[in-house]
């Protein structure tokens, strides 16, 4: 059968138009013939009859075979467009089109944090991504994605794996690129005992990982796991939330700063460890309002450690549950939101009822950003800009910042 792609779902995954009605195509772009075997609502067995001139080569040796990046033979122009083309139709129920601001992309090689899975095996250790819809492991030590720091820490991952793990099931490692060297989190490895403390504790020490947690528990600290946040240095506590990349981290508190300038009395909802607020404190008041202890605890420590700052202030709240009121935001002169993937549904509300003058919100999910805009908008909010800021280079994967005030 042979298929023309018409456009790429919202899942990075090529359509194209068959006889029963869609039909997925991976790894194609739009406008590209293609011929294959239909399976399902897929077509298989693939082979390219007509490319598209947005086709390149892939960067990185393993792209065929690993799951980790799905755009990787698209090329940057291609990719950015397409996921500004995300966001503006999640807003197209708008009033009226933002200004959108310059797209910002981390480059290759800056993934300071990622999970990777891994077995014992016969031959040693078998750790990696998994192929794209599959159970089956793919080694990436020529990755092109993660920061170098993290490709240098795989030989000490691997011998966490072979004292620890299980070749009957997989352990997950999740890895952090930090300033004292890889902090490191293991689920699914074999119960902790003492000599198996005692020899995680000797990887720890030989690799120059600086901290290592172990479901849960953490069972070596050689250093503190330190990240900087403005004039701050903060340790997260272990699977802390922490934006993927120094640049895209950078390319959003950019934008945040440019959307509160010039206000002096800042509320951070889903504050985190303080990515925005402690490098806001340096020109204005902030209040950080983040839902779990842990973090707020860790902000708290590295704001009191810091010098220059303005006064912040620090609740730990659950703002799903009980978000904060009217009454509570208007002693602001701007607000900050950064919620998880669902959004902030009823957070948005109470913003919208308030009339705080400035809301500068990031989200990493455009559906539920442009539900909650939509809340903002209805209230008399306008819409000034939006920034998509592509963190998670050659993934479906879109982030944004967005700039409302109200309108007069």
């Amino acid at each position: 059968m042979i298929l023309t792609v018409d456009r790429l779902g919202h899942l990075g995954d090529a359509m194209a138009m068959g006889p029963g009605g869609a039909v997925i195509v991976p790894q194609m772009l739009p406008g590209e013939v293609v011929e294959g075997d239909l399976t399902g609502d897929r077509l298989v067995n693939t082979r390219i009859v007509t490319p598209s001139s947005d086709r390149v080569r892939p960067p990185c040796v393993h792209a065929r075979t690993c799951g980790g990046c799905l755009l990787q033979h698209a090329s940057d122009a291609f990719v950015t467009g397409w996921k500004e083309g995300v966001v503006r139709s999640a807003l197209s129920r708008l009033e009226w089109e933002p200004v959108f601001l310059a797209t910002q992309t981390s480059p290759p090689a800056s993934r300071r944090r990622a999970t990777l899975s891994a077995r014992r095996t016969k031959g040693g250790v078998l750790m990696g991504f998994h192929a794209r819809g599959s159970n089956t492991l793919v080694a990436v030590p020529q990755c092109r994605l993660l920061h170098p720091d993290l490709i240098a820490a795989l030989p000490g991952l691997e011998a966490l794996v072979r004292i620890g793990g299980s070749r009957s099931t997989e352990v997950q490692l999740t890895v952090t690129r930090t300033l004292g060297g890889a902090d490191v989190a293991v689920s699914g490895g074999k119960p902790l005992d003492a000599p198996l403390r005692m020899e995680l504790a000797r990887v720890v020490e030989a690799q120059g990982f600086a901290r290592l947690t172990w479901d849960d528990e953490t069972v070596a600290l050689r250093v503190a796991p330190m990240q900087r946040f403005g004039r701050a240095l903060v340790a997260p506590p272990p699977g802390a939330f922490l934006q993927a990349t120094e640049a895209g981290e950078a390319a959003l508190l950019a934008a945040v700063r440019t959307a509160v300038a010039p206000s002096r009395r800042i509320v951070d909802l889903f504050a985190g460890v303080g990515t925005f607020a402690l490098a806001l404190a340096e020109a204005a008041e902030v209040h950080a309002v983040e839902g779990e202890a842990a973090m707020t605890a860790a902000l708290e420590k590295g704001m009191r450690h810091a010098t220059g700052l303005r006064r912040v202030t620090v609740e730990t709240r659950d703002l799903f549950r009980r978000p904060l009121e009217p009454d509570e935001l208007k002693r602001f002169d701007a607000v900050v939101i950064d919620p998880p993937r669902a959004g902030a549904e009823a957070q948005m509300a109470r913003l919208a009822e308030a009339r705080v003058p400035v809301v500068a919100a990031v989200s990493c999910n455009p559906v539920t950003f442009a539900r909650d805009a939509r809340v903002l908008v209805s209230a008399g909010y306008r819409l000034d800009w939006v920034q998509v800021v592509d963190q998670f280079r050659w993934s479906a994967h879109v982030e944004l910042a967005a700039r409302f005030s109200l309108s007069l």
